[in-house]
């Protein structure tokens, strides 16, 4: 029988977030400059295997992806089980940074997706001096409501069908089948009212329309990638962010909101040319 082991160390961590302990789960592989990567709202770090396993980036780059409290095998605090979750600017921020001090991260690059592509700008507004640069991927400086997320966590509906089934509709048709399943798949494993949690920070707090435009991105470099097929970050959402940052914008044709995970390989040579460049300088 022919088995195949992959390289991906996957271990936990007890950190202090806003001085309440919390058991964190991470997987990582590779070595050197350190990549954090950051899933999407409602999911985990499943969704970058394809960026753990790829030796051409493993080679330089130490990738390591931690599991939001709540989300995957990262329990919520000790105690707030049952309490009402709203995820809010302050604390996504607080949860990043606590992670790269905790593994005693020097200038990091953070790579994050849809609520991850919303943060990297607020870490670049209020820490650019603590990373060597930032990529978002299906970024934008905030979104319209298109949805009604009480939707998301209601006892009359199945919270993992729906969740599921509105990621779905984010994906490219044009992605594998099989990575679209994988997905979704996350999405109804998620713990109940996580992604509406989430959905606060995406759809309210994290709202950036008015502190964009004092970025420095001489301070921080910042690298935008989106799927062009995408509802909730289009293009055109992400060409007004560029043009604010002042920074360019590649579009990814037959991809949606998901390109790590719904269609890794094609998003693999997107991104080994960005990572090839932070290396450079």
């Amino acid at each position: 029988m022919s088995v195949t082991i992959e390289p991906i160390l996957g271990r936990y961590a007890h950190i202090e977030i806003e001085g309440t302990p919390h058991r964190i789960y991470w997987e990582e592989a590779g070595q050197g400059i350190p990549l954090v990567c950051l899933h999407t709202a409602g999911s985990d770090g499943r969704q970058y295997r394809a960026v753990l396993n790829d030796p051409e980036i493993t080679r330089n780059f130490r990738v390591m992806v931690f599991d939001m409290p709540r989300h995957g095998k990262s329990s919520p605090a000790p105690g707030s089980v049952d309490q009402a979750y709203h995820l809010t600017s302050d604390t996504y921020v607080a949860q990043i940074m606590a992670f790269c001090d905790a593994m005693a991260l020097v200038k990091p690059v953070v790579m994050g997706c849809s609520i991850g592509g919303r943060i990297v700008l607020h870490l670049a507004r209020r820490h650019p001096e603590r990373f060597r640069a930032l990529i978002g991927l299906q970024s934008s400086a905030h979104v319209a409501p298109y949805y009604d997320t009480s939707w998301l966590d209601r006892p009359d509906v199945h919270g993992g069908r729906i969740c599921g089934a509105i990621a779905h509709g984010l994906m490219a048709p044009q992605s594998p089948e099989v990575e679209r399943d994988e997905t979704r798949w996350h999405y109804m494993q998620g713990g109940p009212g996580v992604f509406k949690g989430d959905m606060w920070f995406y759809k309210v707090d994290g709202d950036m329309r008015e502190e964009v435009g004092r970025i420095d991105t001489s301070a921080v470099p910042i690298h935008l990638l989106t799927g062009e097929y995408d509802y909730s970050c289009t293009p055109e959402d992400s060409a007004e962010l560029a043009a604010i940052l002042g920074v360019d914008l590649t579009v990814m044709p037959e991809m949606g909101h998901f390109p790590m995970s719904e269609n890794p390989m094609k998003f693999l040579d997107y991104l080994r040319p960005v990572l090839a460049g932070i290396r450079k300088t």
